[in-house]
C-alpha cells in the first residue's frame, strides 16, 4: 500500500493525497492550490504528480474549494470514476463549484484583456460552468457512519468532522492483499473545534492504524472559546448605539449560517434590539437554503429548533439579497442595520462595495468573525491601518473595527492535540498535512512530547509505503 502527497503538503491549500491499494488508485480530495497566479495555474492546470485518467475513485472530505475545487478540471482531464462524499457535501459542491467556475472565467477574461494589449496569447480558465455541472454527475453519496465499498477490499465510512456542513473524517477499512492484513486508515480532513453553534462536535474514531491528519492551526490558539454568543451580543448592542451600519464580512458557507443562528437566538431572547438584517451574497443565500435540508449534521439544540421553529436560520427582519439591484439598494439604508456579505477576508465580492461606502463613517461598525490571511484587505483593516485601498481608491478608516474569534471552524493547537488523544488505536504511522511548515512542525513537536512517538511531516511529491 502506497500513499503519495500531491497537495496540501507544506501548505494549507490544494488538498490531494493519492492512495494505491489492491491495484486501485484512490484520490483523497481534489482541491485547488491557491498562491501566486502563475504558480497556481501551473499546479492546478495539469496535475503534475499523477494522471487523472489513471485515478479510479475520488473520496472527498468536504466542500471547501481547497479540498474540492479542482474536481471539474480532473473530470475534464479524463477522470471517469466516482466522486464519493456525504449528501450535504454534494449539495454544497453544486453551488460552490459553479461559483468557482464563474471566478475562473472572470479572472481569465480580465487577464486576457491585458495579455492582448501586450501581444501575448490568451489563457483559458481551468474550467467553466458546464465542466462543473458535468463533474457533479459523477458524485456518489453516503450518510455518516454508513459503510460503502469503493474499491477491491476497500470500504469508506464517513465520520462527522464538525467543520462545515457535511464535513467528514474519511475512514478506510482496507483488506490489504499484499500482506493479508486488515487495516484502518483515517484521513482527518479538516477538524472542527466542537461546541459549534450549529454543527455536531467531531466524532472520535477508534482503532486507527494509520492517521493522515491536518495541522492548519498547529502552534496557534484561538483568542476565544467557541460559543461566545454573549460577547457577540455586547458588540452588537454597542454598534446599534452608534446608529450606523454593522458590516459583517463572512464566508458564504458555514460562517454566515453560524452568525444567522446566533442572531436568531439573540433577537428571540431580547439580548439585542430589533433591527433589519441583510445577507448580501447569492452564494450564502443558496448555502443557507442547503443547510436546512441536512438536519443530520446539526447539534441537538439546532435539531430541535428545526422542528419547533421550522427555520433556525430565518427570522422576522431578515432579508436575503440575490440581485445586484438589491445589493445596490442597501446603499440607501439609513440607521442601524446588519449587512452580512462575502468574502470573509474582504478580497472579493459585494462586501467591498459596502466597505467602500461605509468605512469612512465613524458610526459604522465592521465586525470580523473569521480568520483573515496576511496581506488581505480584511487583515489590514483588522490590524488597524488608517487608510486602505478598496476597488482602486484609497479610503480613510473611521469605522469602529471589532473582531470575534470564537466562530472559527478550525480546531486550534490544543484542540488538535485533544482530537489526536480521542482518536484511539495504535496509530502506527502519523503524517501531518494541510499546514504551513511552522504550524506542522509545532504540532509535530507537541505530539512527540505528549506521546513519545514518531510523527512525520508530509513533503510534496513524497511517496511512502506501509
Amino acid at each position: 500500500m502506497k500513499l503519495k502527497f500531491c497537495g496540501a503538503a507544506g501548505t494549507t491549500t490544494g488538498s490531494q493525497h493519492l492512495l494505491e491499494v489492491n491495484g486501485s488508485r484512490i484520490l483523497l480530495d481534489c482541491g485547488l492550490y491557491q498562491g501566486s497566479r502563475t504558480r497556481a495555474y501551473e499546479v492546478n492546470c495539469c496535475f503534475p504528480l499523477f494522471d487523472p485518467k489513471e485515478i479510479d475513485t475520488v473520496i472527498l472530505s468536504h466542500a471547501h474549494i481547497d479540498h474540492s475545487g479542482n474536481l471539474p478540471n480532473l473530470v475534464k482531464k479524463g477522470f471517469k470514476g466516482n466522486i464519493v462524499c456525504t449528501h450535504a457535501t454534494r449539495d454544497l459542491c453544486q453551488i460552490m463549484l459553479a461559483d468557482s467556475a464563474h471566478i475562473q472565467e472572470s479572472d481569465s477574461n480580465w487577464l486576457n484583456k491585458h495579455r492582448k494589449k501586450d501581444g501575448l496569447p490568451t489563457v483559458e480558465p481551468l474550467y467553466n460552468a458546464k465542466d462543473a455541472e458535468l463533474c457533479l454527475r459523477q458524485f456518489v453519496t453516503a450518510g455518516y457512519e454508513r459503510p460503502l465499498p469503493v474499491a477491491d477490499g476497500v470500504t469508506v465510512t464517513f465520520i462527522d468532522a464538525g467543520h462545515i456542513l457535511g464535513s467528514a473524517q474519511v475512514l478506510l477499512t482496507i483488506d490489504d492483499k499484499d500482506d493479508g492484513v486488515r487495516k484502518r486508515f483515517l484521513f482527518s480532513g479538516d477538524i472542527g473545534r466542537g461546541a459549534n453553534e450549529v454543527l455536531r462536535d467531531p466524532v472520535p474514531v477508534h482503532d486507527v492504524d494509520f492517521l493522515l491528519m491536518e495541522s492548519t492551526y498547529g502552534g496557534r490558539e484561538h483568542e476565544a472559546p467557541p460559543g461566545m454568543g454573549d460577547h457577540f451580543g455586547e458588540v452588537l448592542r454597542e454598534a446599534v448605539k452608534r446608529g450606523g451600519h454593522i458590516l459583517i464580512p463572512a464566508f458564504a458557507v458555514e460562517r454566515t449560517q453560524q452568525v444567522l443562528y446566533v442572531l436568531h437566538r439573540l433577537f428571540e431572547d431580547g439580548s439585542i434590539p430589533d433591527l433589519p438584517v441583510y445577507v448580501d451574497s447569492p452564494l450564502a443565500v443558496s448555502a443557507t437554503e442547503i443547510y436546512r435540508l441536512h438536519p443530520d449534521a446539526f447539534n441537538e439544540e439546532v435539531y430541535q429548533d428545526l422542528f419547533e421553529k421550522q427555520n433556525p436560520f430565518g427570522f422576522e427582519g431578515l432579508t436575503l439579497v440575490r440581485s445586484v439591484s438589491g445589493s445596490k439598494a442597501l446603499n440607501e439604508l439609513h440607521g442601524a442595520a446588519i449587512i452580512i456579505s462575502a468574502s470573509g477576508m474582504c478580497e472579493a465580492g459585494r462586501i467591498l462595495h459596502h466597505l467602500k461606502n461605509n468605512i469612512g463613517d465613524p458610526k459604522t461598525t465592521v465586525l470580523f468573525v473569521g480568520y483573515c490571511a496576511e496581506h488581505t484587505l480584511g487583515r489590514r483593516i483588522r490590524d488597524g491601518e488608517k487608510e486602505v485601498n478598496i476597488l482602486g481608491d484609497r479610503y480613510r478608516v473611521r469605522a469602529k473595527i471589532e473582531t470575534i474569534d470564537s466562530f472559527s471552524g478550525h480546531a486550534d493547537h490544543s484542540e488538535l492535540l485533544d482530537y489526536f488523544d480521542r482518536t484511539t488505536g495504535p496509530k502506527k504511522r502519523v503524517w501531518l498535512v494541510h499546514g504551513e511548515p511552522d504550524s506542522a512542525e509545532a504540532l509535530k513537536e507537541a505530539l512527540v512530547k505528549r506521546h513519545h512517538r514518531s510523527v512525520e511531516i508530509a513533503e510534496l511529491g513524497q511517496e511512502v509505503e506501509f
